[in-house]
């Protein structure tokens, strides 16, 4: 676990001219993550290239080779930098699963422990123990699974299947809970048909997307009856060897910093079709005042994103509901903004790594910013902006958030900068290369 006590303060650079520079982005902690976990319920080993090594997908690395899969690097042995993986699927057993702050971990582990033979314990960070998680918990129950627990930690104790069939669940607070059990839903005996039932809409919808999208590559059968069912028939899982897009979301940050400093930043490898959420930074950069173009050559499935800043960034209003996951990025280019934004729809990231929303209102208010927290989300007002401390709540995207407001505010100090290490290891080294005009 994380030892929050040991964290390292840092002052965030001023940009004193525009920002100009290529930056190459790693490989995206969604897929990677969902790519690991289908290889280890594969029917043969599998090929995943160009994942992102960083704190959550080595968590997720590691629980998976605790429960019984073996993953390689090229040269054999697992290296701490290796982003070409083999996974090679094994019988799963019980074990101890460290889960830090990573929410996949939490929430797409467990179905894959309810299909061990054996007791896996569950436990992560003092932040992780408040993250919402009996709703998963709770459809494993209903499903056949011997839990014990609501929250982390938690115990799942399997006998090496899992009946599976109809469940419900109010997924309102995380579309990972669907994600969790469909990605492991057609190993189930009787696969699953699982419905929402919350009042309010399964947030982050790409997201489910993409998991769809994944298992159907793996010539998984399923199907969306409505806009909140799915149904997923059981089967195999084929091997599927993939490479995985860069991170669109761990983008954003030196996108951003483009449109505050009026600069360009160019990234290479943006995919010309994504189901990654973070492609919509595209469509909010050009509402600011950005300009925004994807250079592809004919027929290419990825090009190079350029992002040219405006003279002065404009206010936004946004439901930001199927993009929570960028709210911290979009809310301090509103605090850098010339008029009053309001972002709305993100109610959920309530129970993200901390409470997003309290947090932006709290750290945002503190450098200047008159801010209002809706029950949904937030309203901006930008003032005159001056330095201060800047909590990053051990949240790797609120520590990015500080380091945009402090390409222009002198004095701004982020508290736990290597909390960005949870999906970006490296962060300072990328920002500082960026300021001075090169390639990250």
């Amino acid at each position: 676990m994380r030892d929050n006590d040991q964290v390292s303060h840092w002052n965030a650079p001023v940009a004193d001219t525009p920002v100009h520079a290529v930056v190459p982005v790693p490989g995206s902690k969604s897929l990677t993550n969902r790519a690991l976990v289908l290889a280890a319920l594969a029917d043969s080993p599998a090929r995943v290239s160009g994942t992102l090594r960083s704190r959550d997908t080595d968590l997720m690395i590691g629980a998976l080779r605790a429960l019984g899969t073996r993953i390689e690097g090229p040269a054999g042995p697992l290296g701490p930098d290796d982003t070409d993986l083999l996974v090679t699927p094994g019988p799963l057993h019980g074990a101890d699963i460290e889960c830090g702050l990573a929410g996949t971990v939490m929430r797409f582990v467990p179905p894959l422990a309810a299909l061990a033979t054996g007791t896996s314990t569950f436990d992560g960070d003092a932040a992780a123990r408040v993250r919402p998680q009996a709703t998963v918990l709770d459809a494993l129950r209903s499903l056949g699974a011997d839990v014990t627990g609501d929250r982390l930690p938690f115990s799942v104790s399997g006998t090496g299947s899992l009946r599976g069939g109809r469940v419900e669940m109010d997924a309102s607070a995380s579309s990972q809970f669907v994600s969790g059990l469909l990605l492991s839903a057609a190993r189930f005996d009787d696969g699953v048909d699982l419905v929402h039932v919350g009042a309010s809409a399964v947030p982050s919808g790409p997201h489910i997307e993409m998991t769809l999208a994944m298992l159907r590559d793996a010539g998984v059968v399923v199907e969306q009856p409505t806009a909140s069912s799915w149904r997923v028939a059981p089967g195999p899982i084929s091997a599927v060897d993939r490479v995985v897009e860069p991170d669109l979301s761990n983008a954003t940050p030196f996108l951003a910093a483009a449109a505050v400093t009026g600069g360009s930043v160019r990234v290479p490898r943006w995919p010309v079709s994504t189901t990654q959420p973070g492609d919509a930074i595209r469509g909010i950069l050009e509402e600011m005042g950005a300009s925004v173009t994807l250079e592809t050559a004919d027929g290419a499935d990825h090009g190079t994103l350029v992002v040219v800043g405006p003279d002065h960034l404009s206010p936004l209003v946004a439901d930001l509901s199927a993009i929570g996951e960028l709210t911290p990025t979009i809310a301090a280019l509103c605090a850098l903004a010339d008029g009053p934004s309001t972002l709305t729809g993100i109610a959920h990231l309530r129970g993200h790594e901390t409470d997003r929303l309290a947090a932006l209102a709290a750290e945002l208010g503190a450098v200047g910013c008159e801010v209002t927290e809706r029950a949904d989300g937030l309203e901006i007002v930008p003032g005159p902006l001056h330095g201060a401390p800047w909590r990053a709540y051990a949240d790797h995207r609120m520590a990015t958030a500080g380091a945009i407001i402090g390409l222009g505010v002198p004095g701004i100090e982020v508290d736990d900068i290597d909390s960005t290490a949870k999906t970006m290891p490296g962060f300072t080294s990328m920002w500082t290369a960026m300021l001075a005009g090169g390639t990250t």
